[in-house]
């Protein structure tokens, strides 16, 4: 593989030089100490970090912690390089380009380089790292390796950087910071939420509302009034279709045709990345009406589950449920939800995970008698799932805004007010 040439092609500033990184950094290389010599790692309290720890962060910047700890021994023994306080590792091998600041007594392993500043007067390490972050794609490009990517030493040692005043690099790093450490408050927010809709889902699905008997059944106690019903029970079940792909006719409507990789998450789905037109959603046999329950069967993401928005069609890999009218809809969906991973195992150990449509009508959950609770159940998760909804929707936002500093800033293109 031929080395990619890399150049800053941007303006700068004229108060910024640009520089090799290996003016900047001493760079280091990691190892794994022998796996056999168990005084390395018994009782070890050095972190040892590896692309797996970092890719495990979120997002998050600073490193703390390791999956496994080395012993001084081990560090000393093997010539592994103990990283200060507030230096950078970089992941340059499967994958490249994670990048971390370091907390505490840590080391790393052959996956990463470790970027020690060689002066704390001209360089400010978390600005470094956001540089870094923000050329991730580049990085990755200028690996090499047929059995899996690798950014060399040498090429590492000769990228080029940008090099603002110290005072710069410091007000960059800080207005970043703000906008990560917002994000990281809306994580622990949506993490305490989803905290919560677990709760309220094991107790409203398992004991209803008032209740005060219950029975054993064969998906465990639930009320004494309530029954348990199959899919097949609550409304039609339909399997999806794809209109043939070499027929334009078929293709760039206005319906969309709903994919597994279309359910990101969030409990509707409005839009897609293909739209069939009317001819082509006729050809998938089915259109789905708006509140239709969405469950994958087939791929890696069985379970995942569902509602259409809108009047939808979908690929052959999802089952839907146009639910009756003795039930609410967003009831059976929570009912599903609740037991996913009961429904994922129904998938067994296939290469290609699959539910068959009678397998999956045949599916059971707990019903309410009274539609009444149904729909209060239903509304108590609604209300969770809403605010998870605004708290995802507000970290895309934040999301967007921290690209678009990382953009301006990190390249100069606007600057931040330097306090003289």
């Amino acid at each position: 593989m031929l080395a990619l040439k890399q150049t800053i092609t941007y303006s700068i500033p004229k108060e910024w030089k640009v520089k090799k990184i290996v003016y900047l950094f001493k760079i280091k290389t990691g190892t794994t100490p022998s796996t056999k010599q168990k005084e390395y790692w018994n009782n070890g309290h050095i972190n040892w970090i590896t692309p797996a720890d970092m890719s495990k962060l979120n997002g998050r910047l600073f490193i703390e912690n390791s999956e496994r700890k080395i012993t001084e021994k081990g560090l000393k023994e093997t010539n592994l390089t103990l990283m200060p306080n507030g230096s950078i590792i970089i992941s340059t091998r499967a994958p490249v380009g994670y990048v971390v600041i370091v907390k505490g007594k840590t080391t790393f392993n052959q996956g990463c380089k470790g970027l020690i500043p060689k002066s704390i007067k001209e360089i400010n390490p978390i600005f470094y790292t956001y540089y870094l972050l923000s050329k991730k794609s580049f990085l990755e490009h200028s690996s090499s390796g047929s059995t899996f990517k690798e950014l060399s030493k040498k090429t590492l040692e000769d990228f080029i950087v940008p090099f603002p005043p110290l005072c710069e690099q410091k007000n960059i790093a800080e207005v970043l910071l703000t906008v990560d450490q917002a994000i990281e408050e809306v994580n622990e927010a949506v993490a305490k939420t989803e905290k919560l809709k677990k709760g309220l889902m094991q107790k409203l699905l398992t004991k209803g509302i008032g209740h005060k008997e219950f029975k054993e059944t064969e998906i465990g106690k639930i009320p004494k009034d309530w029954e348990v019903v199959e899919v097949k029970d609550i409304g039609k079940v339909f399997t999806g279709k794809t209109p043939s792909t070499s027929r334009n006719i078929y293709w760039n409507g206005d319906i969309p045709f709903i994919t597994p990789g279309d359910m990101t998450g969030y409990k509707y789905v409005y839009k897609s990345k293909r739209y069939v037109t009317l001819k082509g959603a006729n050809k998938v046999g089915k259109i789905l009406p708006k509140n239709t329950l969405l469950i994958v069967c087939i791929g890696s993401t069985v379970g995942k589950i569902a509602v259409t928005g809108k009047e939808s069609v979908t690929n052959q890999q999802i089952n839907a449920v146009v639910c009756n009218n003795i039930v609410d809809c967003d009831y059976i969906y929570y009912a599903i939800l609740f037991k996913s991973l009961i429904l994922k195992n129904f998938s067994g150990v296939a290469a290609v995970p699959i539910i068959k449509k009678s397998l999956f009508e045949a599916f059971k959950i707990p019903l309410p008698k009274r539609q009444a609770e149904q729909k209060k159940i239903a509304e108590i998760l609604a209300t969770v799932d809403e605010r998870i909804q605004l708290l995802k929707e507000k970290k895309e936002k934040l999301g967007r805004v921290k690209k678009g500093l990382m953009n301006d800033l990190l390249t100069g293109r606007k600057r931040v007010k330097v306090e003289v």
